[in-house]
């Protein structure tokens, strides 16, 4: 129980989670800038009428309804662009995830029809992130840290209350206002039977409190329990994140064995024929003509799904497979020209990276750039960190 709340287990991979997601979220708004307002704006073929009759049934949470016109939905979607970059970063990222899940709620529940499966993975995990502690290192926030305990984060300290402050004010307004309609409600139709008003209010108050303590009591029991409660949603968090990526290959292999192209593997050979899959249909053409390896990535694929739960009992085998799904994730990005998809898993599936391959890769990075840095000092040693791995 010590070990659970006295400290942030798998701060690297979280960390990695974190930027995965904003770049995955974050390259798709980029990529579909020029097509924002057919997919989601006044121009999209699901209307706001319909949407908000699906919204009526399905209580999702989405403000773009609130104010309706081209410039509220403006407003929503490059405040979006500018979260998912704060979360790539790891600037401010506490009040970050949380503007990273209203944007991505909002959007996806605004045309629900859209999306490959990624979009999925995108919203689960942005309500997962706002749990978790994954800016404790590889992120603004930690270079923030490290020059705070050197005495020089004043301003960055009453600049993140100053953003809370707004933060608030806005949730108020949107509170009180009569444009939220039943988004901000306080209790829900369904369970866990509470809206969307506790989960936020809660969070500007915890993040207040934090503050609060943090600056008249910030050795006190009251900050120390504060701590450890937060390292143990941390830790649930990313319980949860391991648990959820488990699910999604548990069922998608059991129910790829009920169906029957699988179980014949060819189901690979027709996405390969389709031209709404074949971004290069050169290369489509080449692989869906070897029968014998479209066979036996199809069984392949079953296998390695099917198989990675039990996997988790041994580190060596199961990192070998995360290699192999990564890598087959990337070739479903390139061949089959699905990108959002293919990184969101990639991004969600590293949160079963070994922390010394992690590390690994960040003092290579952090060499590649100091190098190239005006003024490197170059030279033959390596820091290291507190743990004993690597600087990152």
């Amino acid at each position: 129980m010590e070990a659970f709340t006295g400290r942030v287990l798998g701060r690297h991979q979280a960390a990695v989670v974190r930027i995965g997601f904003g770049l995955v979220w974050l390259v798709y708004l980029l990529r579909e800038w020029p097509n924002r307002r057919v997919l989601y704006g006044d121009r999209s073929p699901w209307s706001m009428e319909l949407a908000q009759r699906l919204l009526a049934d399905t209580g999702a949470f989405t403000v773009l309804p609130w104010f309706g016109g081209r410039l509220w939905f403006e407003l929503v979607y490059h405040l979006a662009v500018l979260a998912a970059l704060a979360v790539l970063l790891g600037w401010r990222t506490r009040a970050g995830t949380v503007l990273f899940l209203v944007t991505v709620l909002s959007l996806q529940n605004r045309s629900v029809l859209l999306g490959d499966g990624g979009d999925n993975v995108v919203h689960l995990m942005a309500v997962y992130l706002v749990f978790t502690r994954c800016a404790e290192v590889w992120s603004l926030d930690a270079r923030r840290a490290r020059a705070g305990r050197s005495g020089r984060s004043w301003w960055s300290e009453w600049s993140g209350v100053g953003l809370w402050a707004v933060l608030g004010a806005v949730l108020a307004a949107c509170q009180l206002g009569d444009f939220s309609g039943d988004s901000l409600t306080w209790t829900g139709p369904t369970f866990p039977y509470l809206g969307w008003s506790p989960l936020f209010w809660g969070l500007w108050a915890v993040a207040g409190i934090w503050w609060v303590l943090g600056r008249l009591r910030p050795d006190g029991e009251p900050r120390a329990v504060l701590d450890a409660l937060a390292n143990m949603v941390h830790n649930c968090a990313l319980l949860v994140i391991a648990a959820e990526v488990v699910l999604i290959y548990a069922t998608a292999g059991w129910y790829k064995v009920q169906g029957s192209r699988w179980q014949d593997g060819t189901a690979l050979y027709y996405p390969l024929h389709l031209d709404y899959f074949s971004p290069w249909p050169g290369l489509s053409a080449l692989v869906g003509s070897a029968l014998l390896p479209v066979f036996l990535i199809s069984y392949g694929t079953v296998i390695l799904q099917v198989a990675f739960p039990f996997t988790l009992v041994n580190r060596r085998v199961k990192n070998v497979l995360l290699a192999v799904m990564m890598v087959e994730h990337v070739g479903i990005a390139v061949v089959l020209g699905l990108p959002v998809f293919s990184l969101a898993m990639v991004a969600a599936d590293a949160v079963f990276l070994p922390t010394g391959a992690l590390l690994w890769v960040a003092a290579r990075l952090g060499r590649i750039g100091a190098g190239r840095s005006p003024g490197a000092i170059r030279g033959n040693g390596s820091t290291r960190c507190k743990d004993g791995g690597p600087a990152a």
